[in-house]
């Protein structure tokens, strides 16, 4: 079994785009987040959907070539698991001054360019939303970065996780701590479904600089 192949869609990826299975002492497979369990692994497609289809068809037993035990709740420890690991990660990089909160520095970051991502709350206002959008607009179309917003935590979450109270709106910053928040934002992220609306926005953003483009 290839290393890096997904066992339900039979389809090689990158490790970042995978996520990697290992059984314990207990024949229990486990999720491998940081891939350095040790023992033989199998990988699947970084996302609910695959979990999900792995632990319904029996795709475990097949890949390790033996009997296992498989959580029937198995897609909902690995989004737990992601979740943590994300804001374990908010955490340091509040600690390191990678975070920017409320909605006017969030808006002052993205504008400047010094915005890595953005969060929002599950609460936030669609007001809200739609100022600091705009401003994520507005740089990409002034040929600054493509700064992603997720949605992906409640107000108590990141306010627990960023020390701060009522947390709405939160910008991290582009340094070191902030790449690290990247990685693992990316991650949960592509396993709840991805964020579409960003990505046709700043396609259609591309899309009009190259239309711009060929008629100069």
């Amino acid at each position: 079994m290839n290393d890096r192949t997904c066992i339900v869609t039979r389809k090689t990826a990158e490790p970042d785009e995978l996520i990697r299975f290992v059984v314990g002492p207990d024949s229990a497979v486990v999720p491998d987040l940081k891939r350095n369990l040790p023992g033989r692994g199998c990988w699947v497609t970084g996302d609910r959907l695959h979990v999900d289809k792995a632990v319904a068809k029996n795709s475990f037993a097949r890949a390790f070539k033996k009997e296992v035990t498989v959580s029937p709740d198995l897609g909902a420890m690995v989004d737990m698991l992601l979740a943590k690991s994300v804001l374990g990660v908010l955490g340091l990089a509040r600690k390191a001054g990678a975070i920017a909160l409320g909605a006017t520095k969030v808006e002052s970051a993205v504008r400047s360019g010094k915005a890595l991502l953005v969060l929002h709350a599950v609460e936030a206002s669609e007001d809200g939303l739609r100022k600091i959008t705009q401003a994520r607009r507005a740089t990409a179309y002034a040929g600054g970065p493509e700064i992603y917003a997720y949605k992906l935590f409640s107000e108590a979450d990141l306010s627990l996780a960023l020390g701060g109270t009522n947390v709405i709106h939160a910008a991290v910053l582009a340094e070191d701590a902030g790449k690290a928040v990247l990685k693992r934002m990316v991650a949960l992220d592509r396993y709840r479904g991805g964020s579409p609306d960003d990505r046709a926005m700043f396609a259609a953003i591309a899309d009009e600089d190259e239309a711009a483009e060929d008629m100069e």
